[in-house]
């Protein structure tokens, strides 16, 4: 049976942006609400992390104001949304980003993985297990665990520290994720033990 960490951990940080504020939301894209709440938990994570030198990457998603990179993305729940200039494609403004220490990676499509340079990153960092945390359970934080699934990667999602369309895909998507990798689900206070407990492997 797999440790919940094997080798090199990062955290990856998927799509928690904008202010917290409800004027500030772009209404593109529906969710199960509760973002405050997760992002109260994901905070001390992160500070574990830093603490135990593990790399934070954080993901954005951001679009072109002309629209011209959403592709077929916008024909399924979403409408238009992330684009350029709009508070809501910046980092959150309540998490511990650190400019030139974490790692920043934008992409214009779902996965972190596609079109992005995470790949090259994960292989300079010599990373051989993936927490996901962040949203949305059901579309960004799954398809990027999927591609880290393909590339061999030990891929883990932060259950409370996710969130979902609804209840129902954020649901379904957690235990598609645990069918790829087993044991693939765990808990913000489940990583921060990890993390205080880690023996970095050297490869």
């Amino acid at each position: 049976m797999p440790k919940f960490i094997e080798g090199n951990p990062v955290l990856v940080v998927v799509d928690i942006m904008g202010t917290g504020r409800e004027e500030d939301d772009d209404g593109g894209i529906p969710t199960m609400g509760g973002g405050e709440e997760r992002v109260d938990r994901v905070i001390p994570m992160i500070e574990a992390a830093r603490a135990a030198e593990v790399p934070v990457i954080y993901i954005i998603e951001v679009h072109r104001p002309d629209h011209i990179d959403f592709g077929r993305e916008l024909d399924g729940a979403e409408s238009i949304h992330c684009v350029e200039g709009h508070p809501g494609t910046r980092i959150h403004s309540r998490l511990p980003y650190r400019h030139g220490i974490d790692y920043l990676i934008p992409k214009r499509r779902y996965s972190a993985f596609f079109g992005t340079d995470l790949e090259i990153l994960l292989k300079g960092l010599k990373a051989q297990t993936l927490i996901l945390c962040g949203g949305l359970t059901d579309v960004c934080v799954h398809y990027t665990f999927v591609d880290a699934h393909q590339h061999d990667y030990h891929a883990r999602v932060v259950e409370d520290c996710v969130g979902g369309s609804s209840l129902e895909a954020h649901n379904a998507s957690l235990n598609a994720m645990e069918y790829l990798q087993r044991d693939a689900r765990g808990s913000a206070r489940q990583v921060i033990a990890a993390f205080e407990g880690l023996e970095r492997a050297t490869v």
